[in-house]
């Protein structure tokens, strides 16, 4: 490292990965195979009614590993729900290892779990400043296999554990490779039969994580670093560019017809198999994105998702049933994704516009180098799904502007990856123009 260069490397890690229909039904083998003779496996109370949970248990006992289970993962991990279920973990004997099966939050609750069953303090010391102490673990956590159950959140290869602090009403996280699960189990047969609305916004996730990995500030762009000094998003990179392309190029095709078969349009047997492919392409989209950013990052739509959700009052989204006031983390991320796109434009058009072209090839309007290309790209796709419209469909206005400019301001690890500087003034413009979008 010599001061003032421009860095020249980049790391890049991913978890070990298993896809296919079928693939949870052989996570006994893998676990087995880490030596572990006793799992925790986390869920939520949703997926084990599915049966889900109780197909992944079954595969773990057959190959003689004993199950306890914690189904009290909560949708979007406040700091209260992880330390209930750490609680619960740490009461229960000791483990080998942890099995999560659910969406992001229950995948994010076990990240919590694995770490803090083997280290010392509370989760507050972990969680990223300036909201925690942003303490590093002392000690190896619990291995962890993830198995997700909806398309989207990418957790299942990432190295974040993201929950909403109640007293301070901001959502941040944990952040630290130790928490990169060892082994992602996805299995498309298992997302497939997600509601219209949890589709919907889990796919705006794998679309913001592709689009913001993509257009991340490039890892040259930063000052060089001591390898103990570098940070899990390093920026974009030629590796993470590849999979965030593809991950758009397979939402191109895939996200509206999946969505189009979860309100149950169309029947019979060639749609049926068009709904199931389209649902396999979600899953490895979400995965390809996953890869892309678990080592780029994201930036602003990210930043500004947390005091969105962090902050809700009353708003109560479709297809989550018995859902206590909530903005699904997907749905946040995207409602101010339109407007901190054309704000991130000057930085690298380029890129802007190739993800408009790959998100969209066949729209007649993808001409000129304007700032509205990939904005219109996808206001139209949010539009298509049934996305709200905008931050005043779910309760927010112009008196609120301030206080999520103070809760996006807290995300500087998000922030810090933006191609562009960002200040509290540009974060202002990016929520009011984002109260509403066409």
């Amino acid at each position: 490292m010599t001061p003032g260069q421009h860095e020249q490397v980049f790391t890049y890690a991913a978890p070990a990965l298993k896809f296919g229909r079928g693939a949870a039904r052989e996570i006994g083998y893998d676990v087995r195979g880490w030596g572990a003779g006793r799992a925790l496996l986390v869920t939520d109370e949703r997926v084990a009614a599915a049966g889900h949970a109780a197909g992944v248990a079954e595969s773990l006992t057959a190959y003689g590993i004993e199950v306890v289970t914690f189904a009290g993962a909560h949708v979007e991990p406040t700091d209260a729900s992880l330390i209930e279920a750490v609680e619960f973990a740490r009461g229960a004997g000791s483990f080998d290892a942890v099995v999560a099966v659910g969406g992001g939050s229950a995948i994010d609750t076990a990240k919590a779990v694995a770490l803090l069953t083997t280290n010392p303090g509370d989760l507050m010391d972990y969680v990223n400043a300036p909201v925690g102490q942003a303490r590093a673990p002392e000690h190896p956590v619990l291995p962890l296999a993830a198995v997700p159950t909806t398309t989207g959140t990418g957790s299942e290869s990432t190295t974040i554990c993201v929950m909403d602090v109640l007293a301070l009403k901001v959502k941040t996280g944990i952040s630290h490779p130790a928490l990169r699960p060892r082994l992602a189990v996805v299995d498309p047969s298992l997302s497939a039969t997600q509601p219209a609305g949890v589709l919907a916004a889990s796919g705006m996730d794998i679309l913001c994580h592709a689009l913001e990995s993509y257009t991340a500030r490039w890892f040259g762009d930063y000052d060089s670093k001591a390898p103990e000094q570098r940070v899990p998003y390093c920026g974009s990179n030629p590796i993470s560019d590849l999979w965030s392309e593809r991950a758009l190029g397979l939402l191109a095709s895939a996200f509206r017809p999946a969505v189009r078969a979860a309100w149950g349009e169309g029947s019979g047997e060639g749609s049926d198999a068009a709904a199931r492919d389209a649902a396999d392409d979600m899953a490895l989209a979400a995965t390809f994105a996953g890869l892309g950013f678990g080592n780029a990052g994201v930036h602003i739509p990210h930043a500004c998702a947390y005091p969105i959700a962090g902050r809700v009052r009353d708003f109560r989204p479709a297809d989550y049933p018995d859902a206590e006031p909530m903005v699904p983390h997907g749905m946040a991320v995207s409602l101010t994704a339109p407007e901190a796109f054309r704000f991130t434009f000057p930085a690298a058009p380029e890129r802007h516009l190739r993800a408009a072209r790959l998100l969209d090839p066949g729209a007649d309007d993808l001409t000129g180098e304007g700032a509205d290309v990939l904005p219109r790209v996808i206001t139209r796709l949010m539009r298509d799904i049934g996305s709200p419209n905008g931050l005043a469909a779910v309760g927010y206005g112009e008196g609120d502007v301030d206080d999520l400019v103070a809760g996006a301001l807290q995300q500087q690890r998000l922030l810090a990856t933006a191609p562009r500087e960002v200040a509290a003034e540009d974060l202002a413009g990016v929520f009011r123009e984002s109260m509403e979008l066409w």
